[in-house]
């Protein structure tokens, strides 16, 4: 096979793949569910709120595949968000139980074949490696038996007393200037501020921080922080794409602190639904970068003995350390 025919053949599968998760994305939306706002709905009950995170290495998935584990939570019933692979279940001494159907999530990278770096080197430029989306599939750690204690048991949810002054302790250490006011919420790139109602406003009171994180999830991608193009004017392509990213980034900040708000911005679900059928990878991208923002974000949090008692709301209406 020649390298023309690899890199043809490995663009042919990423499009399928892309596809794939745009289209079950696309029929969760058509559908009137908003996949990353779904697990505070049905799923509540069973399981709590969280990131998906892999039982073995403890490492949290990220990107499109948080998106993918929370609908497989939805759509079976999951009472917990801990995944592991087929070998991993059997390196911690348990099993996948027979008969059960994984999950399929991917991992991107690059590689460069021997015979890309042979032409690099004969000619003295530089190697061009080939993008890549690989599959693998992971089980639900309810899928499984035989495995830990610790591993096979589900986390209970955060207290709900706790999670306020987090929030509000989380948004004065990123420094953004977050103002609380008026009867819009909003990010100014020009000015780089935020602005949010207070949460009396809200007709359920606990919207007040997936809407805080929103904005400052677009406040993130500011050209001193993660530089994301905010160039985009109402109703254009880059605007949809970048509300996209900051309603996925809140939905991930909201597991990350066990924030449990419904469904808003409903009214963008035309236009999320415009740019991913023109674009079968916008998804999978506004969920990479919508990752990037809550990392941002998150990395923030201060220790929970700040958390208490750290953050006020100043007097001129704007949060303060």
């Amino acid at each position: 096979m020649t390298r023309h025919d690899r890199t043809a053949r490995a663009g042919s599968a990423r499009t399928s793949l892309y596809d794939e998760i745009t289209d079950k994305i696309v029929a969760e939306l058509e559908g009137g569910r908003v996949p990353w706002v779904q697990p505070w709905g049905s799923a509540a009950a069973k399981a709590p709120l969280a990131m998906p995170k892999n039982a073995a290495t403890g490492r949290q998935y990220s990107g499109i595949n948080v998106l993918i584990l929370w609908g497989a939570v939805i759509e079976h019933g999951f009472p917990g968000q801990s995944w592991l692979t087929f070998r991993q279940a059997l390196a911690l001494g348990g099993n996948v139980r027979k008969g059960e159907r994984g999950t399929t999530v991917v991992y991107a990278d690059r590689f460069t074949p021997e015979d890309e770096r042979q032409r690099a080197r004969e000619t003295g430029e530089e190697a061009q490696a080939i993008p890549f989306l690989k599959r693998f599939t992971v089980f639900n750690a309810a899928q499984c038996e035989n495995l830990p204690e610790e591993i096979a048991a589900a986390a209970p949810p955060p207290e709900p007393g706790l999670i306020e002054p987090r929030v509000e302790a989380l948004i004065a250490a990123t420094g953004i200037d977050f103002r609380i006011g008026g009867n819009r919420a909003f990010y100014v790139p020009a000015h780089d501020y935020v602005m949010v109602p207070p949460p009396q406003a809200f007709f359920e009171p606990i919207n007040w921080h997936r809407t805080a994180l929103h904005e400052c999830s677009h406040a993130s991608g500011a050209p001193q922080r993660l530089n994301r193009d905010l160039s985009g004017s109402f109703g254009s392509k880059k605007y949809a794409f970048e509300e996209l990213v900051a309603e996925i980034s809140a939905a991930f900040c909201c597991a990350a602190l066990g924030i449990v708000p419904t469904v808003r911005h409903a009214d963008y679900i035309g236009s999320w639904l415009k740019v991913m059928r023109e674009d079968n990878r916008a998804v999978v991208r506004a969920a990479s970068q919508a990752s990037k923002a809550a990392d941002w974000l998150l990395a923030h949090l201060p220790d929970d003995d700040a958390a208490s008692g750290d953050a006020a709301i100043a007097n001129d209406g704007r949060i303060a350390a």
